[in-house]
């Protein structure tokens, strides 16, 4: 994979999964837009990718990616700076757990905005430059929460189901232009979002994985590289489970 002389904007780059598909993506030769609301925990990310690749060109963007202004401005802040956008990774998201008795309104509103509505609005705005382009891929990263539900977690299984949706309503819509729309599922990830995570909940999802063991960041990374690069050419509008086996 060669990313030299392209241009890629991943969305909750400050860390975790987001981390990884930066650095990698600036690994492979590409120039990096990284997107979120910690200045300083970007920055980390802009230094990760320097340290990655020699010369790497990180830029840092903070905005809120539930605001679909700040995500167009981030957008064309994206396009003014290197002058093309080839890659947009929608991978900004939030889990609140709650039982559908229990959830509130505004936390299904929150899930909404920052897993599903983010994605609509990065999705919208990077098809604007793709399309004059005529070349792009866009990811989304979704989860097997989105695909097999879980108990406590309707709002966040909700929010992830609508990104596959999206994913194959957006890949019909955009391939005549040559830009492919494609999804990716992991299953459980070692980030800090899954720190707070019950053991018992984490030994059971390990021992029911095929492979035995938890996921990195860089397990998705690599596939979410994949997917960008010519070697996935005529893939689109398919969601790619991440989970050492746990769905199978």
């Amino acid at each position: 994979m060669n990313f030299v002389d392209q241009v890629a904007l991943v969305t909750g780059a400050s860390r975790g999964i987001g981390r990884a598909i930066a650095v990698e993506m600036a690994k492979q030769g590409a120039d990096v837009a990284i997107v979120g609301r910690d200045r300083a925990a970007l920055q980390e990310t802009a230094d990760a990718c320097v340290h990655a690749r020699v010369g790497a060109n990180a830029h840092v963007i903070i905005a809120d990616v539930a605001d679909q202004k700040a995500v167009e401005g981030s957008v064309n802040e994206t396009v003014e700076r290197f002058g093309r956008l080839d890659f947009a990774i929608a991978n900004a998201g939030q889990s609140i757990d709650s039982l559908l008795l229990r959830l509130k309104p505004e936390v299904l509103d929150q899930m909404l905005s920052v897993n599903l509505k983010s994605a609509f609005y990065l999705t919208a705005a990077v098809a604007k430059p793709m399309m004059k382009q005529r070349s792009g891929a866009i990811v989304l990263i979704s989860s097997i929460a989105g695909l097999s539900g879980n108990v406590g977690q309707a709002a966040y299984a909700a929010s992830k189901a609508g990104l596959i949706g999206l994913c194959k309503s957006t890949a019909k819509e955009l391939g005549s232009r040559n830009i492919r729309v494609n999804a990716v599922a992991p299953g459980y990830i070692e980030t800090a979002m899954t720190e707070s995570m019950a053991d018992a909940h984490r030994d059971f999802l390990i021992q029911h994985a095929a492979l035995g063991r938890a996921g990195t960041p860089e397990d998705v990374s690599g596939v979410v590289s994949f997917l960008c690069s010519k070697a996935a050419g005529f893939i689109t509008g398919q969601t790619l489970v991440v989970d050492g086996g746990i769905l199978i």
